[in-house]
C-alpha cells in the first residue's frame, strides 16, 4: 500500500475491535554516546532528554494519539520515577489500571550512537511484579487484541503471565519478543505459541529463529514459510528501510517502506506495534495493517526519543508529503 492509499485509509481508523496493552512504563534517560562504553573506560556523554518509555507506555501512545482507545495496563508504582510516570500519563490522557504502593517505577539509560543506534541498560522496578491480583483487573472480551513484550514473557513473572494467557478465551496476542526473544525457555514458547499469537521480530531477532527453523538467516522469505508450517501462526518481520514481511494464512508479502532520515531508532519497533495494532483493531487485513505500523515507525525514527509517535494530523500530513515527492 503507497502512501496515498493508506492516507485515503486513515479515516477508517475506528477501533471495532478492543485491545489491551500490557507492560512497562519506565523513565529512559536518553544520551549521545560518540561510542559505547569498553571496561574500564570513561565517557563523556551528552544527555538529550529524560522521558517516560517503555514498550508498552509507546504502544499506548502510540494507539492513543491515533485516536484507537485501549486498556492500559502499565504498573505505576510510588517514588520519584512514578511521580514523572503518573503526571505525564495523566498529560497525555492515558490511564492505567495498574497502580501500586509496593515501590517505583524501573528507568533505562539509553546510549544513542551517531548511526542513530541505541543500546540499553535497564533498572527494573514494580513493573516486573505481575501477580494475579493484578490480571484479575483486566476483563478482556472475546476478540480482544492484547499486546505483550518479550521483557514480561522472559522476566520473573512469566510463568504467571502465560498461565493467565492460557485462560484467556478469543483473545488475539500480539507480541513482540525483542531482544529477550533468545532467554525464553522452550517449554514455555511452546506454551506460549499454542495461543496462536501474531509475533513481531526485527532482523536479529529474526536471526535467532532461523535458528530455531533451521533456516538460512539472511532469507526472509524462507522464515516466514518456515515459520508458518512450525508454528501456523502470524508473523511480521521488520526490515528497517527495506519495509517489513508478514506471513499469514493468506500468504507471504513485503509491506511497502515509507523513507525518512534516520535521526534516532528508539522506539522504532514499539511504534510500529502500535500502527499495526490500530489497524487490526479497525479490522484492516495484516498486510494493510503493517504498513500503518510501517508509516507509524517511519515518523518516529525521523525524531528523537522514543514517546514522539505521530497524531493522526501530523500522520496524515507526512504521508501527502510523501506522496507529494513520489
Amino acid at each position: 500500500m503507497q502512501a496515498n492509499e493508506l492516507r485515503e485509509r486513515l479515516p477508517e481508523l475506528t477501533a471495532r475491535r478492543p485491545v489491551c496493552v500490557l507492560g512497562s512504563a519506565v523513565i529512559d534517560v536518553i544520551a549521545d554516546a560518540y561510542s559505547l562504553p569498553w571496561r574500564g573506560c570513561d565517557i563523556e556523554l551528552q544527555q538529550q532528554s529524560v522521558n517516560i518509555g517503555g514498550c508498552a507506555l509507546n504502544i499506548a501512545l502510540t494507539l492513543s494519539r491515533l485516536g484507537v482507545e485501549a486498556k492500559n495496563a502499565l504498573p505505576v508504582g510510588v517514588g520519584t520515577w512514578a511521580s514523572i510516570i503518573r503526571s505525564s500519563l495523566k498529560t497525555q490522557g492515558i490511564h492505567s489500571e495498574i497502580d501500586t504502593d509496593e515501590g517505583d517505577n524501573g528507568w533505562c539509560l539509553a546510549l544513542v550512537e551517531p548511526d542513530g543506534e541505541r543500546t540499553f541498560m535497564s533498572f527494573r522496578g514494580v513493573e516486573h511484579q505481575w501477580n494475579q491480583a493484578w490480571l484479575d483487573r483486566l476483563e478482556l472480551a472475546p476478540g480482544t487484541l492484547l499486546s505483550l513484550s518479550g521483557y514480561q514473557l522472559a522476566g520473573p513473572c512469566a510463568e504467571l503471565l502465560v498461565s493467565w494467557l492460557e485462560t484467556l478465551e478469543g483473545v488475539t496476542p500480539y507480541i513482540d519478543f525483542g531482544p529477550r526473544i533468545a532467554d525464553i525457555p522452550a517449554p514455555l514458547l511452546e506454551r506460549i505459541m499454542a495461543c496462536k499469537p501474531i509475533i513481531s521480530l526485527n532482523r536479529q531477532e529474526a536471526a535467532v529463529v532461523a535458528g530455531w527453523l533451521n533456516v538460512p538467516p539472511q532469507d526472509i522469505q524462507e522464515i516466514c514459510s518456515a515459520w508458518l508450517v512450525r508454528f501456523g501462526s502470524p508473523l511480521i518481520v521488520r526490515l528497517d528501510k527495506e519495509g517489513a514481511w508478514f506471513a499469514c494464512a493468506e500468504g507471504i508479502e513485503l509491506a511497502s517502506p515509507f523513507p525518512t532520515e534516520v535521526v534516532d531508532t528508539i522506539g522504532a519497533g514499539d511504534s510500529h506495534a502500535g500502527g499495526t495494532l490500530a489497524g487490526l483493531a479497525a479490522g484492516w487485513r495484516l498486510g494493510d495493517a503493517v504498513c500503518l505500523g510501517n508509516a507509524v515507525a517511519s515518523w518516529v525514527v525521523g525524531h528523537r526519543g522514543g514517546d514522539c509517535a505521530p497524531t493522526y494530523a501530523e500522520l496524515n500530513e507526512a504521508l501527502l508529503l510523501a506522496d507529494e515527492h513520489v
